[in-house]
């Protein structure tokens, strides 16, 4: 391994004697990690991170676990979503508010049609990181190190943009920190209030073809609440605010064992930086680095699981970062494709149901049908995102086992990034708003248009 951690000897790791700490990683093989320059530089970012606050609570870490727990027996549902990459540039109050706006829309839609609590993660506030296909990048004749997110390098492609750079990521800390606290002050403000679901709306969303349907439920839920209180004979304060919480891939190891501390009153490490971390397709290797740090951490944590994944292989995963098998601890996010699902998950399924294990099963069912287009965007086709979560519903049914939620990369913005969906945006749509670094997201209405499909789905195979 290059000197991406080269400064692993500021902290001492004992292996030897079995103790993991938040170190331990640097024993094993680590993958997608940027090689830094200098390595009393990455140190020194390092311990400047880990004398600053924390992001989150180990409260509100342990509380979101048992809602999970909840979730994998179908009393709850997980809704996590978010950007593909959040950038510097965009830490501000408008697309954070949109961000928000849209989790908490398709939230509405959820509770209304499930009839179950939603959970509601961000996947923001952290996620800063991104995994690349190679090392490098080349254009012309002019070779430089790949764009690993923000908190790693720069994506202008330059020399000077392309260095890694470990003062990156005192600057991501600070932007989560904005962006979580600009989010509870909305929610704790009311922003969330049930009895105001009316304005969660985005402006330009007025010409959406789904918007009647909205209002609708809308008024629907209105309706309810005054019909509750009116019974109860009081204002029903629980329904003012909302619990939310944030995830992000927990790709770069040194920016996250930076956060990862023991508390008060608690036995164990905590990854501070996020409620719900996880563990990408590219890294989830049962030798390597990232396996080995999120064993040894508290938090609820997930794995991405793709196509090539083995019953076998997955059960070795599951046992080395739940050995005790604790409810809530782990969720398994399978993106397999629309053309592979029914092909792939029903023998992982059958595993570890045969295995009595309790895991959180989720649909991600954006990153396994991503395609180029002829003029050169990478895209991904709404048809396919709602094959394969009608496809995951009824695969788990026949396995008898639960899908507890979906996991989707979507923004608040009026972007063009994916084709079709109510308004069946083409090829020539994508060059009109176009605004991702990374991956293609929903839009707004594309999201919305996601929530309802679920609850119609659930809905047919109830009846």
């Amino acid at each position: 391994m290059p000197n991406a951690h080269a400064s692993a000897a500021s902290i001492p790791v004992s292996q030897s004697s079995g103790t993991w700490l938040p170190a331990s990683w640097r024993d094993k093989p680590a993958l997608q990690m940027p090689t830094y320059p200098d390595a009393a530089e990455l140190a020194a970012a390092q311990g400047e991170l880990r004398a600053l606050p924390p992001l989150v609570t180990s409260r509100e870490i342990l509380s979101l676990k048992q809602q999970l727990a909840e979730a994998q027996e179908g009393k709850r549902f997980l809704l996590q979503g978010g950007d593909c990459a959040e950038t510097f540039a965009e830490c501000n109050s408008d697309v954070i508010a949109n961000r928000l706006k849209v989790l908490l829309q398709m939230s509405l839609v959820l509770v209304h049609g499930l009839k179950v609590p939603v959970v509601r993660v961000g996947r923001f506030a952290g996620q800063y990181a991104k995994p690349r296909s190679a090392d490098t990048e080349t254009r012309g004749d002019v070779t430089l190190p790949s764009y690993r997110g923000d908190i790693v390098n720069g994506p202008e492609f330059t020399a000077l943009a392309r260095v890694p750079d470990p003062r990156r990521m005192i600057k991501a800390h600070a932007r989560s920190a904005m962006t979580m606290n600009f989010v509870r002050s909305l929610i704790d403000g009311g922003f969330a209030d049930l009895h105001h679901p009316e304005y969660w709306g985005l402006g330009w969303v007025s010409q959406s073809p789904h918007a009647a349907e909205y209002q609708q439920m809308v008024a629907g839920i209105g309706d309810a609440v005054r019909f509750m209180e009116t019974l109860a004979g009081r204002r029903m304060q629980s329904l003012s605010r909302v619990e939310f919480y944030t995830s992000h891939e927990a790709l770069l190891l040194p920016y996250e064992e930076a956060q990862t501390r023991q508390v008060p009153h608690a036995d164990g490490w905590f990854n501070l930086s996020a409620h719900f971390p996880w563990i990408g397709m590219r890294t989830a290797a049962l030798d390597g680095a990232h396996v080995e740090y999120f064993r040894g951490i508290r938090n609820p944590v997930a794995v991405k699981v793709g196509p090539s994944v083995t019953p076998d292989q997955l059960l070795r995963v599951i046992e080395a970062l739940n050995p005790d098998d604790e409810p809530g601890r782990l969720g398994l996010i399978h993106r397999m494709g629309a053309e592979q699902i029914a092909v792939k998950l029903p023998a992982l399924l059958e595993a570890v149901k045969r295995e009595g294990r309790r895991v959180l099963w989720i649909c991600d069912a954006m990153h396994g049908n991503t395609e180029s287009t002829s003029n050169g965007y990478k895209t991904r086709r709404f048809k396919n995102i709602r094959s394969e979560i009608e496809q995951a519903f009824d695969l788990h049914e026949a396995a008898g086992t639960t899908l507890g939620g979906v996991h989707l990369e979507m923004t608040g913005e009026n972007v063009t990034e994916c084709l079709g969906g109510a308004r069946e945006l083409t090829e020539l749509d994508l060059q009109r708003a176009y605004r991702t670094t990374v991956d293609p997201r929903l839009n707004y209405e594309q999201a919305l248009e996601i929530a309802m499909l679920i609850v119609r789905k659930r809905g047919s195979m109830a009846a």
